[in-house]
C-alpha cells in the first residue's frame, strides 16, 4: 500500500475539509458540463424545474388528442438526450437539490420531446447558479438520526401514482435521499 495524502479529487467528487467538515462537490464537472453544452454565456435560473410544465408521455397526448403529433417534436438526436440525462444522474451523487428533476425527466429517454430537452437544460443552467454546491459530511459529534419523508397523492397525469421522496440525516451530515416515481408507462392504444 501507498499513502498518496489526503483526498481531494475523486472520480470528478471534490472534497473540501474544514473544521465544519467534509464538504463533497462537483465544481469541475458542472463547469466542465455548462461548457460542453454551450451555457457558458446563459443566464442562471433560481430552480431547478419548472413546476408548472406538466410532461407526459407522446402516446398519452397522442390518445388524448387523437391525433398524431408533429414529428419536430420529438428529438432528432435521441442520444444527446440520453447522454445528458445520464450526466445528471451522476452529479446527483452530490447535488440533491436537482435529484426531482433529474429522474422525472429520466423517465422519459426512449422517445425524448424538445420540451424534455428544454427541461434537462433548465437543470443545468440551475446549477450554473450555484456550480459548487455539495454535501456538508459535519464534523459535529452528534449520533441523532433525523428522517424527513414525502409525498405527493396521484401526481402521475397519466397513471395517477405518487411522488414520494425520503432524506435521512445523521447529526448535520446528510446520508440519505431519494426521490421516487412508481410509474408503469400505458400505452393508450
Amino acid at each position: 500500500m501507498k499513502d498518496l495524502g489526503e483526498l481531494k479529487y475523486c472520480l470528478t467528487i471534490e472534497f473540501a475539509r474544514s473544521k465544519q467538515g467534509i464538504l463533497m462537490h462537483q465544481r469541475k464537472y458542472s463547469l466542465e458540463l455548462i461548457s460542453e453544452l454551450g451555457l457558458a454565456t446563459s443566464k442562471p435560473i433560481n430552480t431547478p424545474i419548472d413546476t408548472s410544465i406538466k410532461l407526459t408521455t407522446r402516446e398519452f397526448v397522442e390518445h388524448l388528442c387523437k391525433t398524431n403529433l408533429a414529428e419536430d417534436d420529438v428529438l432528432a438526436d435521441q442520444g444527446s438526450y440520453q447522454r445528458l440525462i445520464g450526466k445528471l444522474l451522476y452529479l446527483t451523487v452530490t447535488r440533491p437539490d436537482i435529484s426531482f428533476g433529474v429522474q422525472t425527466l429520466s423517465q422519459y429517454l426512449q422517445q425524448p420531446k424538445k420540451s424534455r430537452m428544454e427541461a434537462a437544460l433548465r437543470i443545468v443552467r440551475y446549477i450554473k447558479s450555484q456550480r459548487g454546491q455539495g454535501i456538508l459530511l459535519s464534523s459535529n459529534n452528534n449520533d441523532t438520526v433525523t428522517t424527513f419523508c414525502n409525498a405527493d397523492w396521484a401526481a402521475c397525469a397519466h397513471t395517477r401514482k405518487s411522488v414520494t421522496g425520503y432524506l435521512i440525516k445523521v447529526g448535520d451530515s446528510l446520508v440519505s435521499w431519494k426521490s421516487k416515481t412508481n410509474y408503469n408507462i400505458q400505452k393508450f392504444y
